[in-house]
């Protein structure tokens, strides 16, 4: 099991997701994020990786976790524990890396032909204010979702 951040920007409306262009993912938007590392908390994992992947800086008291997810497979390398975070407030302006190409989408008109299949069931959820924890048993390519369970939970 793999512990891992995605942050999404928000600004007026509009939610930033980054095209993935290597590796797990690629061709895919997604949020911004990636592994834990080491002794890091999910936090400073979320920071460290808008830094890295779109050079933009967020201090970890402007990180809103607004979901925690829970991905398992029979491919033992898809399985993946997931802290979800939204930012309004960073510095800088997003740029392209070697991995990714931000985009700001309308947050009405997002690409799900293009996310993860698991993304139209809980991102709404996320838009529309709810806090949640969410389960998913996906298959062993990662393509489809076999059951789910999805969850509203307190916010702090």
């Amino acid at each position: 099991m793999v512990s891992s951040t995605l942050c999404f920007l928000r600004k007026d409306g509009h939610l930033l997701l980054g095209m993935k262009k290597r590796d797990f993912g690629k061709g895919k938007w997604n949020g911004i994020g990636g592994k834990v590392e080491g002794d890091e908390g999910s936090t400073t994992a979320a920071v460290r990786e808008l830094k890295e992947e779109i050079g933009v800086d967020c201090q970890e008291g402007n990180l809103k976790q607004v979901a925690t997810l829970e991905f398992r497979s029979e491919n033992k390398e898809l399985e993946w524990d997931v802290d979800v975070f939204f930012v309004t407030t960073w510095s800088g302006e997003p740029a392209e890396s070697d991995e990714i190409i931000p985009q700001w989408f309308d947050e009405s008109k997002l690409p799900f032909d293009d996310m993860w299949p698991d993304d139209r069931l809980w991102f709404p959820c996320l838009l529309s204010g709810k806090v949640i924890v969410g389960k998913f048993t996906l298959d062993a390519k990662g393509k489809e979702i076999l059951s789910h369970e999805i969850a509203e939970t307190v916010s702090e």
